[in-house]
């Protein structure tokens, strides 16, 4: 398990990742446009919640199926449940103690922007 926390350190969580990270992706929704994150999906079971529960604050749009979290002190993007499967969590790779992802160049960009939910 590693150690994924928010910039004031008030918010806490374990994740397990792969032993090679090579699924990191930028998507250009309006949302994560805004936030230029690099992400990393998990599993269902591969996040834990270990301290700051109680001041994270969740943020949903349009769908309202995709739940987005953030620090309610300093702001930071920390994870979310995506649309696509509202059970597993992708996680803010830039949270991620000893990991600069400036290092990755394997970093796959996925069109948000034409969700296939979206298609009527």
């Amino acid at each position: 398990m590693v150690k994924l926390k928010c910039h004031c350190e008030k918010v806490e969580l374990e994740v397990k990742l792969p032993e090679k990270i090579e699924n990191i992706v930028r998507c250009n929704c309006t949302l994560c446009k805004r936030k230029g994150t690099a992400m990393i999906p998990l599993g269902p079971n591969d996040l834990e919640i270990i301290k700051g529960k109680d001041i994270l604050n969740c943020y949903q749009y349009h769908t309202k199926t995709a739940k987005h979290f953030f620090c309610s002190n300093c702001g930071i993007y920390t994870h979310h449940n995506p649309r696509r499967d509202p059970k597993s969590y992708v996680i803010n790779a830039g949270c991620l103690d000893n990991i600069d992802i400036h290092n990755f160049n394997n970093i796959k960009n996925i069109d948000g922007k034409n969700h296939p939910l979206d298609k009527k």
